[in-house]
């Protein structure tokens, strides 16, 4: 990030836990072959990708392909009745913290420019129905902020992650401000979700993606790692015009009861 209030997080690959836990070499085969069948089965959709029904689907998959288990929270992500779209904000780990949500319900996604122009990843974000945010460009974020107000309005859901950057635990950095400012002006609930991953039931940095690290050690990593699970917990809708005291409670929501998940 080039500009001064730009997100730096303080986090760095060696907060990352190397998993002791590791899968055989058949296995982890085996895993990258059920992998590029469910991104194969995503690109053949082509806009079809983006129905709510085949994306949850194919998040799913995705989540099954590398053996990693989803414990979904009991309420739905949106909030029932609201005309307006649900903000969802939640703490950010993770590139699987995107495909877990998905699986758990299918949302409009706000994602940095960047993600856009990756390999085959960018081109399955675009036809899912991904909106992308220019984060360098503090001159566009009013004209951000009011698309994102305007497709909450329409009643769509978003998933916003207010940190702006990846961290090794929960708490993290703090929430950035502008997207609750959208859900102000659209009158939309914000409904705070917590991600946690879990390794054999003890909690892990197994799948945090951190600094310099390329997304190709990321994945081998999480690919070949036993036992590994995401857990998905939605908390009590927020609403307010205030945009400093929602940004305020949702992150005290999300971080609650937490700690640092260094094991």
């Amino acid at each position: 990030m080039s500009h001064a209030t730009a997100p730096a997080a303080l986090c760095t690959p060696a907060c990352v836990t190397r998993s002791a836990s590791r899968v055989s070499p058949a296995e982890l085969a085996r895993r990258y072959a059920a992998l590029s069948y469910a991104i194969g089965r995503g690109v053949a959709q082509g806009g079809r990708l983006a129905e709510p029904g085949m994306l949850r689907a194919r998040a799913g998959a995705v989540l099954g392909a590398l053996g990693v288990g989803l414990e979904e929270a009991p309420q739905r992500l949106t909030v029932d009745g609201a005309r307006p779209g649900t903000l969802i904000v939640a703490n950010h780990i993770s590139w699987l913290d995107v495909i877990s949500l998905l699986a758990v319900e299918p949302v409009t996604v706000l994602a940095k420019r960047e993600v856009g122009q990756w390999p085959v990843i960018g081109a399955l974000a675009r036809r899912a129905g991904t909106q992308f945010i220019d984060r360098d460009g503090l001159r566009q974020l009013p004209r951000s902020v009011a698309d994102l107000a305007a497709t909450l309005r329409a009643g769509r859901s978003v998933l916003v992650f207010p940190q702006a950057t990846t961290w090794c635990s929960v708490p993290g950095g703090r929430f950035r401000r502008a997207t609750f400012q959208a859900a102000a002006d659209a009158g939309a609930p914000v409904r705070p979700v917590t991600i946690r991953y879990y390794q054999h039931g003890v909690r892990s940095t197994t799948a945090a993606f951190l600094g310099e690290e390329t997304f190709g050690a990321s994945l081998h990593r999480v690919a070949r790692a036993r036992g590994l699970t995401v857990r998905v917990t939605a908390h009590a809708p927020l609403h307010g015009t205030d945009r400093r005291k929602l940004a305020a409670e949702a992150q005290a929501t999300v971080a609650a009861h937490e700690r640092a998940a260094h094991v």
